[in-house]
């Protein structure tokens, strides 16, 4: 009872910046006037640079989550060893503008020759079904579990 009653009076009060009212409208105007780094054009141009390319937690050496691990091992499964990869943990404009670019609310996010793919989710999907040797057929990537199936064949 106690506590909502200091929170009335304190949300009922005005308060005065004084002197430094300019300054701090001044810097407030300053961060809502710089410019994005990460614009449709800046996407367009980095899934477009690589093959392959995945905007992630961390980075392919050392993933910080569970589903980007998830997404480098199927990629490595199937020999793509070279990919762009942008680690989302290091910018905050970049986490958010990501998802805005794919509207796909998670992270990571694949793309193949510049479409998007997907999240771990449907690469999981693709790989079990088939699906994903055939999509990097389609941008020029000879999947190794095709030689893989090969050499069995050759073995029986």
């Amino acid at each position: 009872m106690a506590a909502s009653i200091f929170v009335r009076r304190v949300a009922s009060r005005t308060f005065s910046l004084g002197p430094y009212a300019s300054s701090v409208t001044s810097q407030l105007r300053f961060f809502s006037d710089q410019e994005k780094k990460w614009t449709t054009e800046k996407f367009d141009e980095v899934v477009n640079k690589d093959k392959v390319v995945v905007f992630m937690k961390g980075v392919p050496a050392q993933p910080m989550c569970g589903f980007s691990n998830a997404v480098v091992q199927i990629l490595g499964m199937h020999g793509v060893g070279h990919y762009g990869s942008y680690n989302v943990l290091e910018d905050d404009e970049l986490r958010q503008g990501v998802k805005e670019y794919s509207s796909w609310p998670t992270v990571p996010q694949v793309y193949m020759g510049g479409e998007f793919i997907g999240g771990c989710d449907i690469m999981l999907q693709m790989h079990q079904n088939g699906e994903l040797i055939n999509e990097l057929k389609k941008i020029g990537i000879r999947s190794l579990l095709l030689d893989k199936a090969e050499e069995d064949k050759k073995d029986t």
